[in-house]
């Protein structure tokens, strides 16, 4: 089959066309024919070097997210031949990531995508919806409760915003000027202007902070003084600061999804069900993958862009 890899890291030029040997699922997994995988910052981080790969050999393939058919199942699935499925993918197993005609991936790490849903934008909801509800639930908030949310116009900003928002709770948000009107869609009660003083915008709104900040924009000690006296900190990239205040700092980490399957479906019917938007912002053939993590990289992109194989 073929991947779109990486043999030494640097910039966007090392991706590349790789043919590897067709994988095979074992008893309990499937194998995908990837129709759609999703570029997200996480991928450019691995292409870049900047993730440990530990003992794989290269090529070494991105991709957290794909959407695609059953194409073959291994013995006991659950799943058949065929099955319009989308899976979160782990480029540091051994399984490697998405970015591959084929994926193997075991039956509980896979949903069915939405109804009305195609590839592409099925693609754009397993890596961060899953972070999204694992944020909510390490924060363990309370309806009415007050959250606060960095990055809001990012792909997991918007779903952490409208899932807040679906669990009763009250949400700042913040923006630049030209992504206003998309976070007011989501949902939020309040819109701060975004920057390095956030903090003291969320504090006009709630002048003894917040229950909990979700920094997708990683602010980390920027965003950290909007939080009240022993609320939360969900961080997302592993944030090892301590804000003091009895703050607790949640290092999120969605590999521990992986077998999340159940929650994927939820997330599934959260779509049909109109709690979360998809939102794709291009899809380009996957020879163009180089192209695509340097618009990526240039910023201001929103929604996801997406490879199709």
């Amino acid at each position: 089959m073929l991947v779109m890899g990486v043999e030494e890291f640097g910039g966007p030029e090392v991706l590349t066309v790789h043919e590897v040997p067709d994988p095979h699922p074992g008893p309990g997994e499937v194998r995908i024919r990837v129709r759609a995988a999703a570029v997200s910052p996480t991928d450019t981080m691995l292409r870049a070097g900047r993730q440990p790969m530990g003992g794989l050999r290269p090529p070494y393939v991105p991709g957290m997210d794909a959407a695609g058919i059953v194409d073959e199942a291994g013995q006991g699935s659950v799943w058949h031949p065929g099955d319009a499925v989308m899976a979160i993918a782990l480029p540091r197993g051994e399984r490697g990531g998405a970015y591959a005609e084929y994926l193997v991936a075991p039956d509980d790490s896979i949903a069915r995508i939405p109804a009305g849903a195609d590839f592409a934008a099925a693609a754009t909801l397993p890596m961060n919806g899953l972070t999204a509800l694992q944020i909510l639930e390490v924060l363990d908030l309370q309806p009415e409760q007050v959250l606060a949310v960095t990055g809001a116009a990012g792909v997991l900003g918007n779903y952490v915003v409208e899932l807040a928002k679906h669990q009763g709770l009250t949400v700042v948000a913040d923006a630049a000027e030209g992504d206003l009107e998309l976070v007011d869609s989501l949902g939020a009660d309040h819109v701060v202007a975004r920057g390095d003083d956030v903090a003291e915008r969320i504090r006009e709104f709630f002048p003894h902070g917040v229950d909990a900040v979700v920094d997708a924009a990683v602010l980390d000690e920027k965003a950290a003084p909007a939080v009240r006296d022993g609320g939360g900190f969900a961080t997302v990239r592993h944030w090892t600061g301590d804000p003091g205040r009895g703050i607790t700092v949640h290092r999120i980490s969605v590999p521990r999804e992986y077998h999340s399957g159940d929650k994927l479906d939820l997330l599934r019917r959260y779509v049909e069900d109109g709690v979360l938007t998809l939102r794709v912002a291009g899809v380009h053939p996957a020879a163009e993958a180089a192209e695509v993590h340097r618009r990526l990289e240039a910023g201001g992109v929103r929604g996801r862009l997406v490879l199709e194989f």
